[in-house]
């Protein structure tokens, strides 16, 4: 099958870091609700291995998928120097499966320690601040990650689940390369940040770009689609995505060589703008 770099066009993060547009996410290469280690670590393996074979050059994690778990298979397979790899600190793990919100300065930066020594390098290209934490002023978080970012540690700074004010707060403090928030076909509540993000050459990082499995009010459509174009439902949506902002960078995740391949495969899909208007 084609590579991306023949099929997906590219985006420069922070202006110098090139990345194909489909990403991947490494969520799923961990244990049932995202605790402890995958059941089939050669499985997880092999679609992280599969994934760089196919022009993957873009990886998003997080300390707390495991927790650590799949920042430390990264590690083990070993990514290219040529690929990005993406991880986020401010999101605790508890062990009956809670996201504890942590955005003190002091538990940031240690975080991000973490994470360089998890991943085995001396500078993380993108690290994103995973949720802003309420008790916690999100400048004095963004100020914190601006200092990695001065000390060398990280290349650029990204944030996470943000509104548009909370960004423009971020931004105050230091240079916002990317932004990850939920959205899809089905789930456009944050097309205000996209479009801020589209206004700035900011990536913005859809997560949960399938909608988890479930893109219920636009199943119809996306079914009609995918059959004129003999794809999955599930492939026009990434497309559809792809297609949205020349600044949405897709980071479909799946624990599956199979869905990987599939969903490497949407980048060639050309939607047409009747396609779009029946998907809009």
């Amino acid at each position: 099958m084609d590579t991306l770099d023949e099929t997906c066009d590219s985006f420069d993060i922070g202006g110098d870091l090139t990345v194909t547009r489909l990403g991947f996410g490494a969520m799923r290469l961990t244990g049932p609700n995202v605790l402890g280690e995958p059941a089939d670590l050669a499985r997880a393996r092999r679609v992280l291995e599969r994934g760089l074979e196919l022009g993957v050059d873009f990886v998003d994690t997080a300390d707390a998928y495991g927790p650590g778990t799949s920042e430390r298979l990264l590690a083990e397979v070993g990514v290219p120097d040529e690929a990005v790899v993406a991880t986020k600190g401010g999101l605790l793990r508890s062990p009956d499966g809670d996201w504890l919100r942590r955005g003190d300065p002091d538990y940031l930066q240690n975080a991000a320690l973490c994470s360089l020594d998890r991943l085995g390098v001396d500078c993380i290209d993108l690290y994103q601040y995973h949720a802003p934490d309420p008790d916690v002023p999100i400048a004095d978080a963004m100020a914190a990650l601006g200092e990695l970012k001065d000390r060398g540690l990280v290349r650029h700074v990204g944030v996470s689940n943000v509104s548009v004010d909370q960004l423009d707060r971020a931004r105050d403090e230091v240079a916002v390369a990317t932004v990850q928030n939920e959205y899809n076909v089905a789930d456009r509540t944050h097309d205000g940040v996209l479009d801020v993000c589209e206004a700035n050459d900011i990536g913005f990082i859809p997560y949960f770009p399938l909608g988890g499995g479930d893109l219920g009010s636009k199943a119809d459509a996306l079914e009609d689609v995918a059959a004129a174009h003999d794809a999955t439902p599930r492939q026009v949506a990434l497309a559809w995505l792809l297609d949205r902002s020349p600044v949405v960078l897709p980071i479909p995740g799946t624990s599956s060589v199979d869905h990987l391949e599939a969903n490497v495969a949407a980048a060639a899909l050309d939607l047409s703008a009747d396609d779009v208007t029946r998907l809009d």
